[in-house]
C-alpha cells in the first residue's frame, strides 16, 4: 500500500512548493489547503487500519527485517488523525496571528518540515529512521522557536536546542548498542528477538539510553527544564504547535518501544515510569500554580499532564494504557486549544501577563467561551474529553492496586482546576487594572481568528460525547500494544531468522 507513505510525502511535496514559489500569497492558500489534505488523507488510513488491523510498506520492494519499514498500526493512526486535526486549525489561526516580521513562506516551510518528522516518527518501522525523523522534527522547531530573532527567543533556542541535542546523543548511543547486541533496529523483529531470547536482560542499557532520551522529549521529571524555559518565547502560533505536537511524539515513542520489544524486566520498569509519572504530575502542576504569565502557567501543565500519560503505560494493563492513548489525544487538542486562546487574550490586551489582564468577559464574552472549553476539559469537567480520559486512567489504578499514584493523580487534577480558575479570574472577571495597558484598542475577533479555537473546542466536546466510541478505538490499540503478535507478522510477512 504506497498510500501509506503520503504522510511523509505530502508535507515534503508541500515544503518543495514553498521553496519553489516563495509568494506569501500563495502560502496564505497553500498552508490551509494542504493541512486539509493531510487530515482527509489520515482519516483514511485511520479507516483503512480499521479494515486490516495493520497495514505496512516495504521501501524499494526490500522485506523487512531488511529494508526500510513503514507500518500503521491503531496507535499510530489515532495519533496521525489528531495530529491532523491540530495542524489544520493552526495553519488558519498562523494567517492571523502570525507578527508581521514573520513571513508566512518560510513559517510554512517549517511548519511541514516539523510535521512531516512527527509522522514518519508515527509510522516508521525502524530504530534508526525514528532517530532521523525526530532529527527532522528538532531541526525544524529550532527554525520555528526563533522566528522572529528577539533575543529571549535566541535564548529559548538555545536551552532548546541543548538539551534536545543531549537527548539525540543518548538516542544514537542506545541505538548503536541495541544493534550490536541483536543485529536488527527493525522494530518488529526485535520484538521477535527478544520475546523469545532469556538474555532480553542484557537489553537493560540500552532500555535506559533510550528512556533518558525519550524522557527528554517528552519532558518528564526531572528532563523538562527546556520546556518551560522556551515555549513562552516564540510567537503564540509555534507556542501553540509545540503544545499540542512535540512532546507527545516522546510519549508515543515511550508507549511504542515499552510496549513492542523493551518488556523484559517489567518489575523494574513499570515502577521507575509510576515514579516518575508522579513526579512529572505534581512538579508541572505546582509551577504553573506559582506563575501569573498564560504561557508560562500552560506551558509547565504541559509537563504535569505527561505524567498521566507515563502513567498509564506504568500500571500496564489494557485498561490503562488505552486511557493514556485517551488522554493523549485529549490533551494534545485541549492543550493546543488553551495556547490559542491566550494568543486571543493577548491580541485584546497587548500582554500575556495576567497581572495586567481583566475586563474580558464584558469585552468580549466569546473569548471566555473559547479559553473555558479547554480549560474545563483540561480540569476534567463532564462531558468534555477530559473528565473520561482523567476517569479512565484513575479506574485502572484503583483496579490494579495502585493507590499512591491514583491519590497523585486526583491532586494532580485540582492543581489543575486551580491554575485554569486563576487564568479566568484574572483575565475574565475581574475589573482592568489601571495600566500601561488600558489604552489598548478594543478587539473583537473575527470568524477567521475565532474559528480555529472554536473546531478544536468542538471536537474536544463530541470526543466527550462520543467517549465510548473513542474508547473503543483506545482499547483496540492498547490490546494490539500488550499482544503484538498482529503488528509483528504484518511486517515481518512470515520471516524466520
Amino acid at each position: 500500500m504506497a498510500i501509506i507513505a503520503f504522510p511523509i510525502l505530502l508535507p515534503f511535496l508541500l515544503i518543495i512548493s514553498f521553496l519553489v514559489f516563495r509568494s506569501d500569497r500563495l502560502a496564505r492558500w497553500i498552508g490551509p489547503i494542504g493541512s486539509v489534505l493531510l487530515l482527509v488523507l489520515s482519516v483514511y488510513l485511520f479507516v483503512l487500519v480499521r479494515q486490516h488491523e495493520v497495514i505496512s510498506l516495504q521501501m524499494g520492494g526490500w522485506e523487512a527485517p531488511f529494508g526500510i519499514t513503514l507500518v500503521i498500526d491503531y496507535l499510530s493512526a489515532l495519533m496521525l488523525v489528531v495530529s491532523s486535526i491540530i495542524t489544520f486549525p493552526i495553519a488558519i489561526y498562523a494567517l492571523n496571528f502570525l507578527a508581521g516580521e514573520i513571513k508566512l513562506n518560510r513559517f510554512f516551510v517549517f511548519f511541514y518540515g516539523l510535521t512531516m518528522g512527527m509522522n514518519g516518527s508515527f509510522i516508521t518501522g525502524d530504530v534508526f529512521n525514528l532517530f532521523v525523523w525526530f532529527e527532522v522534527m528538532l531541526m525544524s522547531s529550532f527554525v520555528l522557536i526563533t522566528l522572529g530573532r528577539t533575543k529571549e527567543q535566541l535564548e529559548g533556542g538555545i536551552k532548546y536546542l541543548a538539551l534536545n541535542l543531549v537527548g539525540s546523543m543518548f538516542f544514537l548511543a542506545g541505538v548503536g548498542i541495541l544493534y550490536g547486541k541483536t543485529g536488527t533496529l527493525n522494530m518488529a523483529h526485535l520484538a521477535m528477538i527478544l520475546t523469545n531470547d532469556n538474555q532480553a536482560i542484557l537489553m537493560n542499557t540500552s532500555a535506559v539510553l533510550f528512556f533518558v532520551a525519550f524522557g527528554i522529549k517528552a519532558a518528564i521529571f526531572p528532563l523538562y527544564f527546556w520546556l518551560p524555559a522556551s515555549y513562552h518565547t516564540p510567537n503564540i502560533t509555534i507556542s501553540s504547535l509545540f503544545a499540542g505536537l512535540l512532546t507527545k511524539v516522546g510519549v508515543y515513542t515511550f508507549i511504542r518501544f515499552f510496549t513492542l520489544f523493551f518488556v523484559h524486566d517489567p518489575q523494574f520498569w513499570h515502577q521507575l515510569l509510576l515514579i516518575i509519572a508522579g513526579f512529572t504530575m505534581v512538579a508541572g502542576g505546582m509551577a504553573a500554580a506559582a506563575h501569573y504569565e498564560t504561557r508560562r502557567i500552560l506551558s509547565y501543565h504541559i509537563i504535569s499532564q505527561i505524567g498521566y500519560m507515563i502513567m498509564g503505560l506504568g500500571i500496564f494493563t489494557p485498561l490503562s494504557i488505552a486511557g493514556a492513548i485517551f488522554f493523549t489525544m485529549h490533551n494534545m487538542l485541549a492543550k493546543t486549544n488553551t495556547f490559542l486562546a491566550s494568543g486571543m487574550i493577548n491580541k485584546a490586551r497587548g500582554t500575556f501577563y495576567l497581572k495586567d489582564v481583566g475586563g474580558l468577559y464584558k469585552q468580549s464574552p466569546l473569548i471566555a467561551i473559547l479559553f473555558i472549553i479547554p480549560a474545563f476539559a483540561l480540569a476534567g469537567f463532564p462531558p468534555i474529553s477530559g473528565f473520561f480520559a482523567k476517569f479512565i486512567l484513575i479506574k485502572a489504578g484503583v483496579e490494579s492496586g495502585n493507590y499512591v499514584i491514583t491519590g497523585v493523580a486526583v491532586l494532580t487534577g485540582m492543581l489543575t482546576l486551580y491554575s485554569m480558575l486563576k487564568i479566568w479570574n484574572e483575565a475574565f472577571l475581574k475589573v482592568q487594572p489601571n495600566n500601561q495597558h488600558v489604552n489598548h484598542p478594543v478587539y473583537k475577533p473575527g470568524f477567521a481568528e475565532y474559528f480555529p479555537s472554536l473546531f478544536l473546542g468542538i471536537i474536544s466536546i463530541l470526543m466527550g460525547i462520543f467517549a465510548f466510541v473513542v474508547f473503543n478505538d483506545t482499547m483496540i490499540a492498547a490490546r494490539q500494544l500488550i499482544n503484538p503478535s498482529i503488528y509483528i507478522d504484518t511486517v515481518l510477512k512470515g520471516f524466520t531468522p
